[in-house]
């Protein structure tokens, strides 16, 4: 199965993605795990991104492009994929187009999350981490006090500053602007369009998710 998520920030895809990807097992790969693998592996691209990322600048396309393509091209990806965070242009939608026919990929999938900007701002401003383990919480959902319920260090419960009101509501914007054309350039090319709606209990989105895909399969 070969899965691309859209969605803006705070829609559920990181949630749903990790529980398809168990489902499926097939990978749940996003745009940061791909640069930092390409860096680890010290690929020719992974160096050229690692230097060009410690200069403060962003990624350019053609090197994106190309980790997107070995990291699909590459085994843990034999069986499938959950793409997450590309392509966010329809420059890199129209590259990532190519990819899948070098590929021979043909049974491509996008879900698509929607979900309102107040209900967005809602949960992103809620979301909290822990710096000692990483474990990610949400104060709707999840009652947290001074002490980590995961690993159990004292006062390292905090917010994240992409997650404050302010940027959320950037990048909010500049998800309007940049990919929604994206979602328009796969809708003008016939492409499987699911569409999710991101409100509701988790797992009653992800039956909704899997039923819409038993569906196309039986189709």
């Amino acid at each position: 199965m070969h899965l691309i998520l859209f969605g803006p920030p705070g829609a559920g895809k990181g949630t749903q993605a990790k529980i398809l990807s168990e489902k499926f097992n097939i990978p749940h790969i996003s745009t940061g795990d791909m640069l930092r693998e390409a860096v680890a592996n010290q690929t020719e691209l992974g160096l050229k991104a690692k230097s060009i990322m410690e200069s403060g600048k962003l990624v350019p396309d053609d090197v994106m492009i190309g980790i997107v393509k070995e990291t699909l091209k590459s085994n843990k990806c034999k069986n499938g994929f959950i793409l997450d965070g590309f392509p966010r242009t329809v420059e890199q939608a129209r590259a990532l187009e190519q990819i899948f026919n070098e590929l021979k990929i043909d049974d491509v999938i996008i879900l698509d999350f929607n979900l309102n900007e107040e209900e967005i701002i809602k949960r992103v401003t809620n979301r909290r981490q822990c710096r000692n383990c990483g474990s990610l919480f949400n104060l709707l959902y999840d009652k947290i006090d001074d002490v980590c319920p995961i690993c159990g260090a004292s006062n390292t419960i905090y917010q994240r500053d992409d997650d404050k009101e302010e940027v959320i509501r950037k990048r909010v914007n500049v998800y309007k602007e940049a990919t929604l054309p994206v979602k328009n350039y796969y809708k003008e090319k016939n492409a499987c369009f699911i569409s999710i709606d991101g409100y509701g209990e988790i797992e009653q989105i992800t039956n909704t998710i899997l039923e819409k895909l038993e569906k196309i399969k039986v189709h």
